[in-house]
């Protein structure tokens, strides 16, 4: 089978990464700065900065002179190698030999690969056009050596595809730093004329040994695929996942059992030793007759503890119909964390949330009850009643704010409030009867209102009027009138939520 390669690159990586996340920056000059000896320097321009002349290396000060309005933002060193990583993970679903190229770009292995896609070009316009729609701005080009590739998707002005045996046409007229030179080897060979790469390509090796060091025939030798460059792939992080193939098929319940448990004993003991606990995992049963079924478990904390997460289990083995017999169990964590190590008092006290006997009380209720029976709520930055909360993605995730309780506020809170037909004097006294549901409240007891305004930057409407109302059975109720008394008063009034 014969050698292909891609390379990809990248020319405005970091750039195009700060626009995907602010897409006003689009069409606007902007660029990466860094301190160097006491000065910004620009490290990254997007392609709008230098159609105005900006370029890698210039003074920030002088750039900004000769552009005003210059959008700047702090380069992040290491970012880009990261990001290149991200990006190289994600081709894998291309060929599974993906590198990192230091330079700005990926190296991809693509040997066998192309015809699934049905042929070269199709298979790069998929990649590049990926690749754009995810905001990148991509050049990319295949060939039989990883230099010849990595030199016409940088410098190739013709067609990206280079034929095996071919390399030296391609490179002829590309210039020296086709060939990823150091720029004191590419200056030495400007000074003596040699501009492109035909110009030296004929030379012995010897003397261009000689006069330019051993980094250069090496770099021709591999672009022009005489000799085979060094790849080092990405090697992805294999998923949380354990397989247990059965010589017999398994069609009891304590068969299934002891199988979840030879699973569990293999992927706890991985998670723990990476300081590692499970939050979701899914267990799969492939019968003889060809179907699977599943059943899945959540934790309300990451955890690797065997005897608890069996437990789990063992509520959802009899949803498991095993048929004429289960011959593969596959247990798979698909959302892990790490695990915080709980710290044992000393002597007693109220450990609250951190207590773990309690994380593992509410994961035995929502395996009895169903996920969605426990639930926990943190406050949130908003000061209108349906946004002031939100649920907890697990019970150790800290709230970002505090909850307010300058005024009253209801135990239960309705998802949508419900329309009510009130009595009430005008303009701004509590009602004196509502009906909600066909039942008449008759109120003793009143206090408001309290305007709340909507948030504008949000959503538009009308303010609320809300009020604390009890009825003649000394229930407590949270209504509110919607704006200002109007034509169809019956539509203005709402039933917001109960007080206990």
């Amino acid at each position: 089978m014969e050698k292909r390669f891609a390379s990809i690159w990248f020319p405005y990586l970091l750039t195009d990464r700060h626009t995907v996340r602010q897409p006003g920056l689009r069409n606007v000059p902007f660029v990466l700065a860094t301190p160097v000896h006491g000065r910004m320097v620009i490290t990254e321009a997007n392609a709008a900065a230098e159609a105005q002349g900006i370029a890698r290396g210039m003074v920030l000060a002088d750039a900004k002179a000769c552009v005003p309005d210059l959008e700047v933002a702090d380069d992040r060193p290491g970012l880009a190698d990261r990001l290149l990583k991200v990006l190289g993970l994600w081709c894998i679903r291309y060929t599974p030999v993906v590198a990192v190229d230091p330079l700005g770009g990926l190296i991809l292995d693509i040997s066998g690969c192309t015809h699934l896609w049905g042929g070269e070009r199709p298979y790069l316009k998929d990649i590049v056009n990926k690749l754009q729609k995810r905001g990148f701005h991509v050049r990319m080009a295949i060939a039989g050596a990883i230099g010849a590739a990595w030199a016409v998707a940088r410098f190739g002005k013709q067609t990206p595809f280079v034929e095996n045996g071919r390399e030296a046409d391609a490179l002829r007229s590309l210039p020296p730093a086709a060939l990823r030179l150091e720029p004191e080897v590419i200056s030495r060979l400007h000074k003596l004329g040699l501009r492109t790469v035909g110009s030296f390509m004929g030379m012995p090796s010897s003397a261009l040994r000689r006069r330019f060091g051993e980094g250069l025939p090496v770099r021709l030798r591999w672009a022009l695929g005489r000799e085979e460059e060094p790849l080092v792939p990405l090697r992805p992080v294999p998923p949380y996942e354990e397989r247990l193939p059965c010589l017999e098929p398994i069609r009891t319940a304590a068969g299934i059992e002891i199988a979840i448990g030879k699973l569990l004993g293999s992927l706890c003991k991985r998670l723990a030793g990476e300081g590692r606990g499970l939050r979701i995992a899914t267990l799969k049963g492939h019968r003889v007759d060809g179907k699977s079924v599943q059943v899945g478990i959540t934790t309300s904390r990451a955890t690797a503890s065997v005897p608890h997460l069996m437990k789990l289990f063992e509520l959802q083995v009899p949803h498991i119909e095993p048929a004429l017999g289960i011959e593969l169990f596959v247990l798979e964590a698909s959302k892990v964390e790490d695990a915080d190590a709980v710290q044992e008092a000393l002597w007693g006290g109220v450990p609250g949330l951190e207590d773990a006997a309690l994380s593992e009380l509410i994961d035995r209720l929502k395996g009895r009850k169903g996920i969605r029976a426990v639930y926990r709520y943190l406050p949130d930055e908003h000061h209108w009643p349906e946004r002031s909360f939100k649920e907890a993605a697990s019970i150790a995730e800290k709230p970002s704010t505090y909850w307010k309780i300058d005024q009253p506020r209801p135990t239960r809170l309705l998802a949508s409030p419900e329309p009510i037909e009130v009595s009430a004097p005008i303009p701004d006294y509590p009602p004196m009867l509502f009906r909600h549901r066909g039942e008449a409240h008759p109120i003793k007891k009143a206090d408001g209102p309290e305007r709340i305004e909507r948030e504008w930057w949000m959503d538009s409407g009308e303010h609320r009027d809300y009020y604390y109302v009890e009825d003649d059975k000394g229930r407590r109720y949270w209504l509110y009138r919607s704006g200002h008394y109007g034509d169809d008063s019956r539509k203005q009034w709402f039933l917001h939520g109960f007080f206990a």
